[in-house]
């Protein structure tokens, strides 16, 4: 098994629908890739903060940084209008918020 066919079956594998002859392989592929290895870890810690469903608070400057470059590249890839949020502000729905602007500008 090799890095591909592990990311292949990583939804499987954290799923718990794998089967046990390919567990196998993707237990010893984990025991020598540390990059894949990286990879479950990160996964696994990203879901159990998202299932987790707590708020996490921010130090304002943070929270000023990271709106800027959301925002920046927002506006640099052309994917949501020029708008500005306030310090606590909530991010709109992208997709809510693209329909809604197209809605109104077509009126």
């Amino acid at each position: 098994m090799n890095c591909t066919d592990f990311l292949a079956k990583l939804t499987d594998y954290f799923d718990g629908q794998i089967d046990p002859a390919l567990w196998a392989e993707v237990k010893e592929h984990l025991d020598t890739c540390h990059h894949c290895e990286v990879v479950v870890d990160t996964t696994r810690k990203t879901i159990d903060v998202y299932r987790d469903d707590k708020s996490y608070e921010l130090p304002e400057s943070l929270h000023e940084r990271m709106r800027a470059a959301v925002m920046e590249r927002c506006r640099a890839t052309g994917r949501l209008p020029d708008i500005e949020l306030k310090p606590g502000g909530k991010m709109p729905d992208p997709e809510k918020f693209i329909q809604e602007e197209t809605e109104r500008a077509n009126h």
